[in-house]
């Protein structure tokens, strides 16, 4: 933004050949606040870029693609429920942009539901001013007020996401708030239980739908969304593998079939008969992520397990029983569906053949 105007910014090394091109663009000017070369941004103006620097440089086009979905899966983007909601007296509503921008883009229900959460306490931390007239010093005062409440590093991120999701990606603006610093992201380890502690936890279980349910997170480290996603057709019996479909970042993978699992996956479909996914509620609907959440504390209690166990925490303990078995840190990558390595190389750290050979100064 220049003047109140949209600008294309145009950024490069120094190299003459791209200089002589520029000097070819329609009114090119330069900027000493930003450091780079800019035209007005229009429609005829991205064509002729495109044109001029075919075959001679590679072009970041990212920022002017902002209606393209960032999900391709099938879920059902839901805003609708924020627009019907009951209009609440003195309450600022989430713009009408804010909910369309995040619909054509195919945001996850889960981060919808985050960003409009978090959007709505930001702008009714400033209720009486114009949204438009909200700058950076008034982000930093609002976050400050977060941080006094002593919210988690991951609660003040979710809050800027939000908010400059509506300067950055509904007003079109890149890198409005470049300024605002972000908290330095928490180290913390995984939690893990035993295998003797999933062996009862499986045994404590109510029937076998639960028992099915527990075994899949742990033997096939699911994330509790990928388990309430999964279809019939997923459980591949003849391979041994299960099939994640749209799984975190939209990326698909196979992962391991426990054959204990498998047997007791064939006596709960011919008890429950589920219908299309492989787990469902009482109505045929998928089953609730806060039922999971449920069963596995129900079960970790009776199995008398004095940590709070959560689903996720029998997908750490998948990979973390891999690594200590010898199985190569790249595959339980690849089983995980982890883009970075760096992500699979956090279980190194509590692995216990990782301080097995060490010997004890005290012994």
């Amino acid at each position: 933004m220049i003047n109140n105007q949209k600008m294309i910014g145009i950024k490069f090394s120094p190299d003459k050949l791209i200089q002589n091109l520029i000097r070819g663009l329609p009114n090119p000017k330069w900027s000493d606040q930003y450091n780079m070369a800019y035209i007005p941004n229009s429609k005829r103006n991205l064509g002729v870029i495109f044109s001029t620097f075919k075959g001679n440089a590679w072009i970041n086009y990212n920022r002017f693609l902002s209606n393209k979905p960032v999900n391709s899966n099938n879920e059902t983007v839901d805003v609708e429920w924020f627009r019907k909601r009951k209009p609440i007296p003195e309450y600022r509503a989430c713009p009408e942009e804010y909910l369309l921008k995040l619909e054509l883009k195919r945001y996850a229900n889960n981060t919808v539901r985050t960003y409009v959460s978090f959007f709505e306490m930001f702008i009714n931390h400033y209720r009486e001013k114009e949204l438009n007239t909200i700058n950076e010093s008034d982000i930093r005062a609002f976050l400050q007020t977060l941080i006094r409440r002593d919210v988690s590093n991951s609660y003040l991120n979710q809050a800027i996401n939000a908010i400059k999701f509506y300067y950055e990606v509904v007003l079109g603006m890149p890198n409005r708030f470049y300024e605002i610093e972000r908290p330095r992201k928490e180290y913390k380890l995984p939690k893990v239980i035993s295998k003797e502690e999933i062996l009862s936890l499986i045994e404590h279980t109510n029937n076998m739908k639960h028992r099915c349910v527990i075994e899949l997170l742990y033997g096939s480290g699911l994330r509790r969304s990928e388990l309430l996603n999964l279809k019939i057709e997923d459980v591949d019996s003849k391979r041994m593998l299960v099939m994640v479909e749209g799984a975190k970042g939209n990326k698909d993978r196979y992962t391991l079939l426990s054959k204990n699992a498998l047997e007791d996956l064939r006596l709960y479909f011919k008890e429950w008969k589920p219908q299309q996914y492989l787990f469902e509620g009482q109505k045929g609907e998928k089953y609730s992520g806060e039922s999971i959440l449920k069963l596995v504390q129900r079960a970790a209690k009776k199995a008398g397990i004095s940590k709070t166990v959560t689903p996720h925490m029998l997908r750490h303990s998948f990979a973390t029983h891999l690594l200590e078995s010898g199985v190569d840190l790249r595959q339980i990558q690849v089983l995980l569906g982890h883009g970075s390595s760096k992500t699979t190389e956090i279980y190194t750290h509590v692995a216990t053949n990782t301080f097995k050979s060490i010997k004890n100064p005290l012994d």
